[in-house]
């Protein structure tokens, strides 16, 4: 039998009898001993296997998120229990806008989902939490707690995914944007690491010159979505917000223009045109082949660029917090967690789901994950090459999304809008008081406001 990893195992005691019978009757008057009997095999466990119980009937554990390095080695980790008797995974990893419209698509009509295991971040956990769509973790928590150390994952890790006091994930993958940097490029420019937006769009002009650079800083602006995590770190470094308490919009405020103005001019003097193109991995790529000086990236997209076989600049790049986007302000960096969830409706029994998440992400499997992004666990510190930076930005930075339902309108207004800015077709206030006047329709509609 498999026992859960991390149970602990006592050493059984090799108990050897030797009886002695005496003849009570006959000549020879010899004494017989019975041979001793074998002892009892001692049982181990590989703890970097998963090591769960077989359910009684077939059952498969399924899996949807979205891919990039982190995830791939914990997709990897999970289907390691496919080699318990009993149990399949299937494992989906798409792009983020794919995996998240699958779910909503498949957990909105109240159905079984066909996903167990759910990759949420913060506002999916909200707002999917919100819609009924997660399972309460809660006595899952407290009932595992001791087995796979959960207080060993900080307390505002769990937060991030906690709605009206019933967790949601398991926190596993920490992330912020911090700034990666070809250290050489900056040496012989005579440059410090940019600490506000002011000191980016001057270190672009000092880097567009340089030999086999094509865009000196890559900050994505590529896609809607993008560009509104950008923005909310942008207006809360300018000492503005989303919503007001009673949730009408504040996000077009003086504070909102003058942060997404100071975006545009970041965009304008470092990559132009050449912004829908840059997404995060495209900017670290060209970190790694040497087409980008300096970029904004997350810091779970950080796994190659220490990897000689995968870049020539392995030992010249380094990593620096976020800068601020105004003197003086919040570090431009959000703090983001990633999260595994149960689906509300999964088919599979709740626990062994819980159990296989563990399974994943334990403390083994977490110290081995550490090399392809922040781990969640305070007591797995080695091998984590942007620790210190993503620290900083989290401790110094915008923090993270608000926990109220009504910022997943907001997030989809800004997407709709902010692009018409970077491409110049609106100015920063047309574009948000759009985006306000889009989220007021919505939100009355569905009650955030009256």
């Amino acid at each position: 039998m498999k026992h859960t990893k991390m149970r602990p195992i006592g050493l059984l005691s090799l108990l050897v009898a030797l009886v002695m019978v005496a003849a009570a009757c006959g000549d020879s008057g010899t004494t017989t001993t019975a041979a001793p009997e074998a002892a009892e095999a001692v049982e181990t466990v590989d703890p970097s296997a998963c090591n769960l119980e077989a359910p009684a009937s077939a059952t498969t554990i399924n899996l949807i998120g979205w891919s990039f390095a982190a995830t791939e080695f914990y997709a990897a980790e999970l289907e390691k229990c496919a080699e318990v008797d009993n149990i399949e995974v299937d494992i989906q990893l798409l792009d983020f806008t794919a995996a998240t419209d699958s779910v909503r698509l498949a957990l909105a009509t109240g159905n079984d989902s066909p996903f167990d295991i759910i990759h949420v971040t913060n506002p999916e956990a909200v707002e999917f939490g919100s819609e009924g769509w997660l399972l309460s973790l809660n006595d899952l928590v407290d009932k595992y707690r001791d087995e796979y150390n959960l207080d060993d994952i900080p307390q505002s890790a769990w937060d991030g995914a906690t709605v009206d006091g019933q967790i949601l994930g398991v926190p596993v993958i920490g992330d912020s944007q911090i700034i990666a940097y070809r250290s050489d490029l900056f040496a012989e420019a005579g440059l410090e690491v940019p600490v506000t937006y002011d000191e980016i769009i001057a270190a672009c002009g000092a880097l567009a010159g340089s030999p086999g650079i094509d865009v000196p800083f890559a900050m994505d602006f590529s896609a809607g979505w993008a560009i509104e995590i950008e923005y909310l770190a942008g207006i809360r470094s300018f000492s503005g917000d989303y919503l007001a308490a009673d949730n009408s919009p504040t996000f077009n405020s003086p504070e909102g223009v003058a942060a997404l103005t100071k975006m545009k001019e970041v965009n304008d003097a470092c990559m132009g045109d050449a912004h829908l193109t840059y997404g995060y991995e495209t900017g670290a790529t060209g970190i790694e082949n040497g087409t980008v000086a300096f970029t904004s990236m997350w810091a779970t997209g950080m796994d190659k660029m220490s990897d000689p076989e995968a870049t020539d600049f392995a030992e010249e790049i380094m990593y620096a917090p976020a800068a601020a986007p105004t003197e003086g302000g919040l570090l431009g960096g959000t703090a983001w967690h990633n999260y595994y969830a149960i689906a509300a409706t999964t088919t599979d029994d709740p626990d062994l789901v819980f159990r296989a998440i563990m399974e994943m992400a334990d403390e083994v499997s977490q110290t081995e994950g550490a090399q392809f992004g922040v781990v969640t666990r305070e007591s797995v510190t080695d091998g984590v090459a942007v620790l210190v930076p993503v620290n900083i930005t989290i401790a110094d930075g915008v923090g993270p999304y608000e926990n109220n339902p009504a910022i997943a309108l907001v997030q989809v207004a800004l997407g709709n809008w902010l692009p018409f800015v970077m491409s110049g077709e609106m100015t920063p206030q047309e574009a948000l008081d759009a985006a306000a006047e889009e989220y007021i329709a919505e939100a009355t509609l569905q009650g955030f406001m009256s």
